[in-house]
């Protein structure tokens, strides 16, 4: 590691390399809170009234069913869990990208780092194009404008976060909470009120044998592609205030906070619709809401999809800029993505996610480039819960404000996991599974040319 590599690391808060270049630095004055609500925002999104369709129809069975979304929370909070630990013990921002430099260098870093912003500006551009979608039953005359209405919403979020972290932390809190309270709204009513009709709880016919082993494995990977996004609160190390131990609680508590929430949606749906009902039907919520609402069913329902998608924007578009921030102060980026402006905003570097999130919905590439980046989703994390282990190995001495419970074997299943879903990727997804592989064999040269065209020495 370079004596430079090695100040920017020591210097935490930023106070050091980046003031005397006077690019500005990031602020620390976030707390736990803000890392509750980022965590939640990145992670509760629609797939959560989409996927319980999916995972009934592999298993159709309410114990089997709702055991499934218990066993995914565990493990995401098993991941949450393990990368708190180089979190923080690193205090870094950035993601995943500086656990992975510091425990297994700068090249495994360098392919995270620009696969994770890349996959985090897609659901920005996602965001834009799906909130339209669903605004426009209950404003018609979007119809005909849902790309520049999706490219209009993208860059006022840009002109929002761009005025400072103070900004983006007060409306990640509240969209956060609307978020939270319209899904315990939700769960409520489900729970209390009566079902037309009676519930319809009937287990169909399960699997047997391998088949069984076969279902049991797909829902759980449905289960732990909904739950993903526990990573939100490492894209701000440097920013919360006291990290060792803010950092920690704002991943466990959160993904606490996620698996009740989701456990008790789809106890919610299991009761109002059974499972069978469940089973193949493309948009749960839709049809639970209908059921108990009648014909405002979709109203209702569309109000929660449309909060849902505001706080996860919100979410993405802060993050996305601090991996570009970390970068380039390690000299892997230019040097103007390290400028931060006087509300603490990493400026070049958000106004360049922004800029590419509302390329993606100009050019109608959001999907393509989320299928692509699903392989990374499994490789990043593969990376990251091996950088725990390297970490342990190369600094054993290094304090650590947390320390993963039941190191090794929870974070070794966590790994396990990755190596799993990284295989069945491949096996199910193999046409963008080798795409994903070229790029893969693409980002040496252009790691080596940023590593070349250093010619000075910065923050």
């Amino acid at each position: 590691m370079s004596d430079t590599s090695e100040l920017i690391e020591r210097t935490v808060d930023g106070a050091g390399p980046a003031a005397a270049t006077g690019r500005g630095r990031l602020h620390r004055v976030l707390g736990v809170s803000f890392g509750i609500a980022v965590l939640i925002g990145n992670t509760i999104l629609i797939g959560i009234l989409r996927t319980p369709g999916d995972v009934a129809a592999q298993l159709p069975h309410p114990a089997l069913f709702i055991g499934i979304w218990i066993v995914g929370g565990l493990y995401a909070l098993i991941g949450a869990a393990s990368l708190a630990e180089p979190g923080a013990m690193l205090g870094r921002s950035g993601g995943q990208y500086p656990i992975v430099r510091r425990g297994l260098g700068e090249y495994p870093a360098f392919v995270v780092g620009w696969s994770d912003w890349i996959s985090t500006c897609g659901p920005i551009a996602l965001g834009g194009m799906v909130f339209t979608e669903y605004l426009q039953p209950l404003v018609p005359a979007l119809a005909g404008w849902k790309v520049p209405a999706g490219v209009g919403l993208v860059l006022l979020f840009g002109f929002l976060l761009w005025r400072g972290i103070r900004i983006g932390d007060l409306s990640q809190q509240v969209l956060s909470a609307a978020k939270a309270l319209a899904f315990g709204g939700l769960i409520t009513v489900c729970l209390l009120v009566p079902v037309p009709g009676g519930s319809g709880v009937i287990a169909r016919a399960l699997p047997s044998g391998l088949a069984l082993v076969t279902s049991i494995l797909l829902a759980l990977q449905l289960v732990i592609y909904t739950y993903d996004g526990w990573t939100g609160p490492l894209y701000f190390g440097e920013e919360t205030k006291d990290a060792g131990r803010g950092m920690p609680r704002s991943m466990v508590l959160g993904e606490v906070l996620v698996i009740l929430i989701y456990v008790l949606v789809n106890v919610a749906f299991v009761r109002v619709l059974g499972v069978s009902r469940m089973a193949g039907d493309p948009f749960v919520a839709a049809t639970a809401g209908k059921a108990l609402f009648g014909a405002n069913g979709d109203l209702v329902i569309r109000l929660i999809v449309l909060i849902a998608i505001l706080s996860g924007m919100n979410a993405c578009a802060l993050m996305a800029a601090r991996i570009l921030h970390a970068m380039s102060r390690d000299r892997l980026l230019p040097a103007s993505l390290a400028t931060v402006n006087a509300g603490g905003t990493p400026s070049v570097a958000h106004w360049t996610t922004i800029g590419v999130a509302a390329g993606m919905i100009l050019t109608g590439t959001v999907d393509s480039v989320l299928a692509l980046c699903a392989f990374f989703f499994v490789v990043n994390y593969s990376m990251s819960f091996l950088s725990v282990f390297a970490l342990r190995r190369k600094e054993p001495d290094t304090p650590r404000p947390w320390r993963v419970p039941g190191f090794p074997y929870t974070t070794g299943l966590a790994l396990l996991g990755s190596f799993a879903f990284l295989a069945g990727s491949m096996v199910t997804d193999w046409s963008h599974s080798w795409r994903s592989m070229v790029l893969l064999a693409l980002s040496y040269p252009v790691y080596r040319a940023a590593v070349r065209g250093r010619l000075s020495p910065r923050a």
